[in-house]
């Protein structure tokens, strides 16, 4: 690869982990960043990521081969107007952003459309921060490129073949489907998602009935009401057409579901189940996607005192560290059941492994 110096303008989750895989998988590279948390500097620096412990001038970043912009939006916009008159003329802009029709306009206005290529990696997690980035978030996960005709196809071919290399898998997109096929996959449902918990809150009584039984589905549907919610205000600015458009549609769906549920419909009822069922039934198993990936699985509790102390002595000896663990209330499951979560599959596939060894059974759903 030809890029010697990569900078970072913001080091959250998504500049994080691709900050630290970049350094695993190429270690001569030198990495600067900056970032407005002052303590995700000196972590990044003391870890041994990023050259610089503290901010640095944006004139810093004019060295650079290849520049990640990894902030909202809309802040991402105001750095292209700075970066302009800094960078050199083979330098290379790129963001992470959801949404990228905003964007590429800003980079026409800018005349930079020779040295801007779109990328969007379809990875992330409920939690923010450097401190929750990871050097394999990348890994297996696909991630989207946009570009216009205004750039050499050698350089989006050497971009595409470096983001290949930290793990990644390319889908190259015209910048208008991308944001279509985000706002439905991705957008829609973050909105739904942060909906329904309102919604739920406002419902609830004086004793918090409902916030005391929201758990176990209620929990994995709404896990994603916990992202940054400075980056969903940027989203759902930035991409509000598409947004406002298939919102309309997914009412549309909704409101089958209630006339079907009003006329007492059960075979159409059921239907409308079944549908939902054999897509979400038909999806990969393995590869990422846009929203965060759960690793976890059920095992059954051995009806002995200490049940859930012999699942976690198994687990600890084969030094596997638990993300979360509960135990499952519904009658889904006919004996007692744990529900048991780790950080990432390598985790979960072992842990499986070694409790099924141990004569534990094991669901995953």
């Amino acid at each position: 690869m030809s890029y010697q110096m990569i900078g970072f303008l913001g080091l959250g989750l998504i500049g994080g982990s691709i900050a630290k895989t970049i350094r695993k998988k190429h270690p001569p590279i030198e990495i600067i960043a900056n970032d407005p948390n002052a303590a995700s500097l000196a972590m990044a620096h003391k870890e041994g990521i990023i050259r610089n412990r503290q901010a640095l001038p944006l004139s810093a970043f004019g060295q650079c081969d290849l520049i990640f912009l990894c902030a909202p939006v809309g802040v991402n916009i105001s750095y292209l107007r700075q970066l302009k008159d800094l960078i050199q003329a083979d330098s290379i802009i790129t963001d992470v952003s959801s949404v990228k029709g905003r964007i590429r306009k800003a980079v026409t206005e800018e005349g930079l459309s020779a040295n801007f290529i779109g990328g969007h990696p379809m990875a992330g997690a409920e939690l923010i921060g450097y401190e929750h980035a990871k050097d394999n978030l990348l890994e297996n996960a696909y991630y989207l490129i946009t570009h216009t005709d205004d750039i050499r196809s050698d350089r989006v071919r050497e971009f595409s073949s470096f983001i290949k290399s930290l793990g990644a898998k390319i889908m190259l997109m015209d910048p208008r489907e991308h944001d279509h096929a985000t706002a439905a996959i991705s957008h829609l449902p973050h909105i739904i998602s942060a909906s329904l918990v309102n919604f739920v809150q406002a419902s609830d009584d004086d004793k918090n009935t409902l916030k005391a039984i929201a758990s176990g589905g209620f929990r994995d549907i709404t896990r994603i009401s916990s992202s940054s919610p400075l980056m969903w205000e940027h989203i759902c600015l930035a991409n509000r057409d598409e947004i406002l458009v298939l919102f309309e549609a997914y009412r549309r769906q909704l409101d089958q579901f209630r006339e079907r549920i009003a006329a007492g419909d059960g075979e159409q009822i059921r239907r409308l189940f079944a549908d939902a069922k054999e897509y979400r039934d038909s999806l990969p198993i393995r590869g990422k996607g846009a929203l965060p990936d759960i690793y976890e699985f059920y095992c059954d509790l051995i009806d002995e005192i200490g049940g859930i102390a012999s699942v976690a002595s198994i687990l600890s000896a084969g030094r596997i560290s638990i993300r979360n663990i509960g135990i499952v209330h519904n009658r889904e499951f006919s004996d007692g059941v744990l529900k048991l979560e780790f950080y990432d599959e390598d985790a979960m596939e072992q842990a499986m492994r070694l409790l099924v060894a141990h004569h534990y059974t094991i669901h995953r759903r």
